[in-house]
């Protein structure tokens, strides 16, 4: 078997040392029993110290390819030898770190030597750096006598400097500081849970969600949404690929161990290209002072990658609170339910953060997330018999917003909720600006206040700024349906740049050609640029991906088929004003799609295609009373266009305070 190529070398870390040429190992100067394929493994981490040595290269270096053995069962026992050897543990690694699916690291600092060519001045297995420079000073001295002296000092004072050099301010005075690493853009990868238990994944995802918003803090830093990060969750794909295909330098990557209220979380910083590890670190500590972790696990990276923190963002890193155990337990789950956007997401989300607040009453996150996801309910309107109005959802979204502010004014998600509050329910715009710019300002790389920023821009007229912002949250959140068909291209159709538009929508069916929202503003453009049957078309294949029924798709292509568009939307607009009066457990599980769940601006814009425009007005009219969020588009969508000169839609854009 063949050895490694610094087979002549020592080897030392902490009080071990491996000598490759006899292929030994010694602890404080006594030989260590090792077998061949543990020395092997030790001298292979001990060679690339910080680096990942993969599986691959473990195989292909003890277990070539015409060698018959499991390999997962061979290499864990070689493995589980070295630890042993070394005292080591997996759970608590100080020598040997597992990096889920891909392989090992050696995390301590590693200190080599060549074999010298006698053995009577070698410095004794565990000897220390004062030895070395005393049989230094002996060997000139004995040689050249009294000159030999001055010699001998100085080579003391060599010795001593570069055994100083140990110490990263002595490298730094002698060499100056290293340059850091070329980092300006983070993922952080799905953290790995070791509680052995997967009905605690959801805190490892939630912690996942916890240091991108953290991280997110940076201004200097571009971090991916934990939404377009999720997909690479148990994937074996190298780490180059990934950093392409999400456009970043490096990620943060490791593992989550929880037992009881008792939390360990390792991290670990990655370079892209060239794959480089650049720093690890262990935290332990109570569930309690999680806040405390999140912000030193940052505040670390940035310290690693030499990025200057503004006097806010270090403020807002360090500023930590404890947290009650349930409660947070409750508010993670609640804000991954939030984070699905369905109306089965929201309607537990909403379970989660009340209990939250009942558990906490003074933890401001509960009460940012409700109101963050009262707004993203109110916003999209899908509200049935017997549900609150849009105006009241937004209600309640206020409350609970300026509560998490009164407990927390540095909360940016609750900016971000107080900002639509502003917008829809208040139809205060400038103050929607405001809020909108704190909530950037406090984390830049929020992907979902950025959506909703360009929407607030659009509303304005103010296309150009719009079209950056669609920009900057894709390049946040490139896998997500919220930035890219949300965000992006049902913007740009508001700004009526179709072609761009067309051109987001596009990108996202190659991304994943089941996305519902995607066809459906495909079929906007093309219902606004003379394509009126391929229109209908993929508003149909929208309607079947949002859930629609096969009876009800074939009953609405049989309709089409037989009356043309018209027929098609009175048709909707019937079927619509049914299912709205029928309660929401059943119109949730009935296999009904979108548009069976209308606002009443989406109700105007079907009356406006059939050319009932007294009942359109009537529709608006509701919609302006009941606050629905369609209403800040009157400026701009194209379906008003039809009505735009009459004089009740001009005071309908007055009373809105919209730009005239």
């Amino acid at each position: 078997m063949s050895r490694p190529a610094q087979s002549s070398g020592i080897l030392r870390f902490d009080v071990y040392e491996l000598h490759l040429r006899a292929g030994e190992l010694y602890r404080n100067g006594r030989k260590i029993k090792l077998q061949e394929q543990p020395f092997q493994i030790l001298a292979m981490l001990l060679e690339q110290p910080g680096q990942v040595v993969t599986r691959e290269e473990l195989r292909e270096r003890l277990w070539p390819a015409d060698t018959f053995v499991d390999f997962d069962h061979s290499l864990g026992t070689a493995t589980k030898k070295l630890r042993q050897a070394l005292n080591d543990e997996a759970d608590r690694p100080r020598f040997i770190e597992t990096v889920p699916r891909r392989g090992y690291r050696f995390i301590a600092p590693v200190e080599s030597q060549a074999s010298p060519p006698s053995r009577s001045n070698v410095i004794p297995p565990g000897g220390s750096s004062s030895t070395a420079t005393s049989a230094a000073t002996q060997v000139v001295s004995h040689t050249y006598g009294s000159r030999g002296k001055i010699l001998a000092a100085a080579l003391v004072v060599a010795i001593a400097l570069l055994v100083g050099l140990s110490s990263s301010r002595v490298r730094e005075r002698l060499f100056g500081r290293r340059s850091p690493p070329r980092i300006q853009s983070l993922a952080v990868l799905p953290l790995v849970n070791l509680s052995g238990d997967p009905n605690q994944d959801y805190f490892a995802d939630g912690m996942t969600e916890a240091l991108t918003t953290d991280l997110g803090k940076i201004s200097a830093l571009r971090v991916i949404s934990r939404t377009s990060v999720m997909q690479y969750k148990g994937t074996k794909k190298p780490l180059p690929e990934i950093a392409r295909e999400l456009n970043v330098d490096g990620f943060i990557e490791g593992t989550v161990s929880r037992s009881g209220n008792h939390l360990r979380i390792t991290a670990n910083l990655l370079q892209a290209s060239p794959e480089k590890h650049l720093w690890a670190e262990s935290y332990e500590s109570e569930l309690g002072d999680i806040l405390t972790v999140q912000g030193q696990v940052a505040q670390a990276v940035a310290r690693e990658i030499q990025v200057k923190l503004t006097p806010e963002e270090q403020k807002l890193l360090r500023s930590a609170r404890a947290v009650d155990p349930k409660a947070h337990d409750d508010y993670l789950k609640g804000r991954l339910s939030c984070d699905e956007q369905t109306r089965q997401g929201l309607d537990t989300s909403f379970q989660y953060f009340q209990q939250a607040i009942e558990e906490a009453p003074n933890d401001p996150l509960a009460y940012a997330g409700l109101a963050n996801c009262f707004a993203i309910w109110a916003w999209a309107g899908d509200l049935f018999a017997g549900d609150p109005s849009p105006k009241d959802v937004m209600t309640k979204a206020r409350d609970a917003a300026l509560k998490a502010l009164q407990l927390d004014e540095d909360l940016a998600e609750a900016y971000k909720a107080l900002a639509v509050v502003e917008m829809i329910l208040d139809w205060n715009w400038s103050g929607a600006e405001r809020q909108f710019k704190r909530a950037i300002e406090l984390n830049p790389n929020s992907a979902s206040t950025h959506v909703y920023y360009e929407h607030y821009l659009v509303a304005m007229g103010r296309f150009d700024e719009a079209t950056a912002e669609v920009r900057r949250s894709v390049e946040l959140d490139p896998f997500s349906d919220f930035s890219r068909d949300f965000g992006g291209a049902w913007a740009l159709y508001f700004a009526r740049h179709y072609d761009l538009s067309l051109e987001q929508s596009g990108k996202s069916l190659e991304l994943d050609p089941r996305r519902p929202w995607a066809h459906y503003n495909t079929a906007l453009v093309y219902e606004h640029t003379g394509r009126g049957g391929e229109a209908i078309q993929e508003f149909l294949k929208a309607e079947e991906l949002f859930g629609m029924s096969p009876n009800r798709l074939a009953e609405l292509r049989n309709v089409y088929q037989q009356s043309g568009g018209k027929g098609y939307w009175r048709n909707i607009l019937a079927f619509s004003r049914e299912v709205s009066k029928r309660p929401r457990q059943f119109a949730t599980t009935s296999g009904y799609g979108w548009c069976d769940y209308m606002q009443d601006a989406d109700v105007a814009a079907v009356q406006v295609r059939l050319g009932e425009f007294n009942a359109a007005f009537k529709s608006l009219e509701k919609g302006y009373a009941n606050h629905g969020s369609a209403l800040v588009y009157l400026n701009v969508d194209p379906y008003w266009d039809n009505i735009r000169s009459d004089a009740r839609f001009k005071d309908l854009i007055r009373r809105v305070g919209l730009p005239q």
